[in-house]
């Protein structure tokens, strides 16, 4: 694990707890690795309240509440999505700060609108309106695409306390 991310990840636990804030991830693309890295430090059950891995498109309706019309109509990887799945993850959560993570990490799983490494995130805070960032990241393999999205969604939960 990343000894830089797991400082920011524990200094990011700190700030949370101070505030009296939880926080939820719904994850695709990275498969839980957010609340795996935020999980990885004691004490953190104090403000991860609950993670969604929503790898399907099934999941992400099941679990968050994405409409399956939404999914059909932009594609599991666009804006919309990534913040009608973090705003479930707050509504299904007592959070008060949820973020969102779906992309193509590769190798496969690409078109031409929708390279490898491009990844959309939101994060939904409550009383607050959402924010979504594309990122493209490249062809970098499919574990550092990854590692930056884990790396992208610290700043999000980082900029909702700042």
């Amino acid at each position: 694990m990343n000894l830089d991310l797991l400082t920011r990840a524990a200094a990011l636990l700190d700030t949370y707890k101070a505030k009296g804030w939880m926080i939820a991830t719904a994850e695709s693309c990275t498969g839980g690795l957010v609340a795996g890295l935020l999980t990885e430090i004691a004490g953190s059950s104090a403000v991860v309240e609950r993670g969604f891995v929503t790898y399907s498109n099934e999941a992400k309706s099941e679990l968050v509440g994405v409409p399956a019309t939404l999914i059909a109509e932009h594609g599991a990887v666009s804006e919309p999505v990534a913040r009608a799945m973090a705003e479930g993850a707050l509504a299904r959560s007592r959070a008060h700060a949820a973020v969102a993570i779906t992309g193509v990490a590769g190798p496969g799983g690409s078109t031409e609108a929708k390279p490898v490494g491009l990844v959309w995130f939101a994060l939904a805070v409550r009383d607050r309106p959402t924010v979504a960032v594309e990122r493209r990241f490249g062809e970098l393999g499919r574990g550092r695409v990854r590692e930056h999205s884990v790396e992208q969604a610290v700043a999000l939960l980082e900029e909702a306390v700042a």
